[in-house]
This record gives structure tokens, C-alpha cells and sequence, in this order.
């Protein structure tokens, strides 16, 4: 059966679509049985329902079961959560040179996330030889196909002369474009640009909206950053961030 990620106009995506948007028992159950006739993007799908607990019982052993399966079938994002999943421990001992080895393969098959994990991996130098370079090649590419975390990334590369000329104008064009991808990170990055400009109003915008939806330790982060801030302004809203999170 034809890939659904990679043929939008394949009616079994707006059927998937129609399906997730119903009851999350009944969609489990129609995606196992698609799964079960060996549909590849299907066997992934069900896999991260396995692995969330949507429309049942999380099951984290099935779900690597099922995404390998799905890897079986070269489903690129199968890949990438196989790695995920070695990464993290779910279903299997956590091994992060397993797990690079899967992002790698993921990236090769031209899947945004993959390319994003192995790209952060060569960065690290977690579970492979660190190569910077690599890194942002792979951040570049993940970017090119609209990933915002690696927008944010490739901005960060550039406002630090990783690899490349220190520019803060094209860090910045990265950030902007980060952050209205709906990257949190890219968002705060983006505040602090337009704090440095003086731009008060559109800073604070950023920094709610990276509010919104950051993890709690980088609120944390964010609000740290706002009490440094010699505007009362800044100040007010880090209280507003930690009223909202208590």
C-alpha cells in the first residue's frame, strides 16, 4: 500500500484523518486492523497511539513491536521513533547509540524529525562522533522543510559562529521564522532580538507565546531572563508567567 505521508492526495489520508477525528477506541481499532494487513504507515500510526495510550492502554513494548514492523515496510517515520524509543527506554533498554543509529536512517530517508534527532545527536556528540558541521548540514536540511526546531537551531548557529560567519541578522531571520513556525524556543530567541532593538510591545508578544507552550523548565528559563530585564514591563510579565504555572 502506498505510503500516506508520502502521497497526500491518497484517499487513505483524509480517510485516517476522518477516522482520528472520531471516537479514540473505535480509531485504535480501525488503524490495528489496517496495521494487521500490513499497511506500513498504518503499523507506525498505531504504534504511537500503542505508545501514548490513545484509545486504550498504553503498551510501550507493542509500540516498538509495531514500529519496527513499520521500519520493516520503510516507513521513514517509523525509523525515527524506533530511535526515539531506544533513546528514551520505551519498550526496550535505553541505548543511545541504537537510537542515533535509527535517527540516522530516518534523516536519510527524508524524515524531518529524524534529520532534526540525528542532527542534534552529531551535535552533542551523543551516541556518535560529535561533527558540528554534519549537524548543521542536517539542521539546514530539516529547516528547508518548514521544522521549526531546527530553524531555531540553524538561528542559534549563526548568532554563535558555529561553523558558519557570526551574523545576528540571519540568526534572527531564523528565529522569526522559528518562532511563527510555533517553536517556543524560536520564540524566546526572537524576543530577545526585539528586546535588543527596544521593541518592547512585540518582545513581550514573544515571550507570552513562548510562555504558552514551553516545557516547565525553560518557563523557568524565560522567566529568569524576564527578572534580569531592566524593564518593568519584562518584570511584570516573569510574574505573570510563574502566577499562571504555580
Amino acid at each position: 500500500m502506498t505510503d500516506a505521508a508520502s502521497s497526500p492526495n491518497d484517499p487513505l489520508v483524509a480517510e485516517i484523518a476522518r477516522k482520528m477525528s472520531g471516537p479514540p477506541e473505535a480509531a485504535r481499532a480501525w488503524m490495528n486492523g489496517l496495521a494487521e494487513r500490513g499497511a506500513p504507515r498504518a503499523q507506525a500510526l498505531l504504534a504511537q497511539m500503542l505508545l501514548d495510550g490513545f484509545g486504550g492502554p498504553a503498551d510501550p513494548d507493542q509500540a516498538l513491536a509495531w514500529f519496527l514492523k513499520a521500519a520493516a515496510g520503510d516507513d521513514a517515520l517509523a525509523f525515527n521513533m524506533v530511535g526515539r524509543c531506544y533513546e528514551n527506554g520505551w519498550g526496550a533498554p535505553a541505548d543511545i547509540v541504537v537510537a542515533a543509529q535509527w535517527y540516522r536512517q530516518a534523516a536519510e530517508r527524508g524524515d524531518e524529525w529524524g534529520m532534526y534527532n540525528h542532527a542534534t545527536r552529531l551535535m552533542l556528540g551523543d551516541g556518535v562522533a560529535e561533527n558540528r558541521a554534519e549537524a548543521l548540514a542536517w539542521f539546514q536540511r530539516a529547516a528547508a522543510l518548514g521544522h521549526a526546531k531546527s530553524m531555531n537551531i540553524v538561528g542559534g548557529f549563526h548568532e554563535d559562529g558555529w561553523e558558519v560567519p557570526q551574523d545576528y541578522a540571519i540568526a534572527a531571520e531564523h528565529y522569526a521564522r522559528a518562532a511563527a513556525g510555533g517553536d517556543f524556543r524560536g520564540q524566546f530567541n526572537l524576543g530577545r532580538v526585539l528586546a535588543s532593538r527596544g521593541e518592547v510591545e512585540a518582545a513581550l508578544e514573544q515571550f507570552r507565546r513562548a510562555a504558552e507552550t514551553a516545557t516547565p523548565a525553560f518557563r523557568g528559563k524565560l522567566t529568569a531572563f524576564l527578572r534580569s530585564a531592566p524593564i518593568q514591563a519584562y518584570r511584570d510579565l516573569a510574574d505573570t508567567v510563574e502566577a499562571s504555572s504555580s
